[in-house]
C-alpha cells in the first residue's frame, strides 16, 4: 500500500512540473549542438581488466551493469591500453555504439562519480554543460530510442556512430527545470528499484507506470507543432 501511495505522491509532483513546463521556453537541440566535446573510447581487452588500477568501462557493461547513472566503475585496468587513452569524468554521457539489438542500440548512461576513468572501444563519450542526469533520463525515452534505432538494420551485430549520436535531438529546458525533473524521476527510479516483493505482474505494472510518467515529464511541445 505504501508503494502505491508513494507513486501517487510522486505523480502529483510530476503534475506540478507539467504546469511549470508550459511556462518556460524549451529549445530542441541536437547532441552535437550541446556537446562541448564528443569522441570515441579506445579498446580495452577482456584480459586487461582487473579488480584494481584505473577505473574503466567497456561498452558491453553499459547494457548489463549500468542504469541511468553511475558513480563508480565495476572494473579497472592496470595501465592505459594505448598511448592515446580516452578518459571520461563527472557529468559525461557514455553511449554503447555496438550491440545485438536494434531496439537497444546506443544505450547511454551518465557518470556522476569523482574519479577520472577510461572509456573502452565502441563507447562514445559526450561532454556538455547540461544536467547529466536530465540528459541521461531524456535519452532513455521512447522518443530518443527511436532516433537511436533509426536506419539500423537487424543483424547479429548492430552499430551506431559519432555522427548518428550527434544528430539525436532532445528538449533542453533551463537548468532549474532540468533539476526539478531529475528530482521527480530520481524518486520514481528509487521506488522501482525497491520493488523486491510482489507478483511479477505487479512489478511489471509499476515499471510501466514509471516509464509512462518518465516519458510524460520529458515530453515538450515543439515550436510550430
Amino acid at each position: 500500500m505504501w508503494m502505491i501511495q508513494s507513486f501517487r505522491q510522486t505523480a502529483l509532483r510530476s503534475g506540478k512540473i507539467g504546469l511549470l513546463k508550459k511556462a518556460v521556453e524549451v529549445e530542441w537541440k541536437t547532441l552535437g549542438e550541446i556537446a562541448t566535446d564528443i569522441f570515441r573510447g579506445t579498446g580495452i581487452r577482456r584480459d586487461e581488466v582487473t579488480k584494481k588500477g584505473i577505473p574503466c568501462v567497456r561498452y558491453g557493461e553499459i547494457y548489463t551493469k549500468y542504469g541511468i547513472w553511475f558513480d563508480s566503475c565495476f572494473f579497472h585496468t592496470e595501465k592505459p591500453p594505448t598511448s592515446t587513452p580516452k578518459y571520461f569524468e563527472y557529468g559525461d554521457i557514455l553511449f554503447a555504439i555496438t550491440g545485438e539489438n536494434v531496439d537497444e542500440i546506443a544505450k547511454s548512461t551518465a557518470y556522476i562519480g569523482n574519479e577520472r576513468c577510461l572509456a573502452g572501444g565502441d563507447i562514445v563519450v559526450l561532454k556538455h554543460e547540461q544536467n547529466p542526469k536530465y540528459i541521461s533520463y531524456v535519452l532513455s525515452t521512447e522518443m530518443a530510442q527511436k532516433q537511436k534505432s533509426k536506419g539500423k538494420v537487424k543483424s547479429k551485430v548492430v552499430h551506431s556512430s559519432v555522427p548518428a549520436i550527434k544528430n539525436i535531438k532532445i528538449p533542453i529546458p533551463p537548468l532549474a527545470v532540468q533539476q526539478k525533473i531529475v528530482s521527480i524521476l530520481d524518486r520514481f527510479d528509487a521506488l522501482c528499484n525497491d520493488l523486491t516483493q510482489g507478483l511479477p505482474a505487479e512489478i511489471a505494472a509499476r515499471k510501466k507506470q514509471y516509464e509512462y510518467y518518465r516519458d510524460k515529464l520529458l515530453t515538450f511541445p515543439r515550436k510550430g507543432a
